[in-house]
């Protein structure tokens, strides 16, 4: 199976649907590799749109 290559630069309307579906309750690495993209560019897309992980989700990694 080929790997799938990054992808840079701009976020297509799907890009958007599929993040805003999964990063609150997601490891950003799984949601990067979905979209092809960077975790770090996962990061900063998600914060600029106000994203953030659920309490649920952060408490099974031990935090809260």
């Amino acid at each position: 199976m080929a790997k799938k290559t990054l992808t840079k630069g701009l976020w297509t309307k799907e890009d958007l649907k599929v993040l805003k579906s999964m990063f609150a309750n997601n490891p950003t690495a799984d949601v990067a590799a979905k979209l092809g993209r960077p975790t770090e560019a996962v990061k900063k897309k998600a914060s600029r749109m106000g994203l953030s992980k659920t309490k649920k989700y952060m408490k099974t990694l031990g935090r809260s």
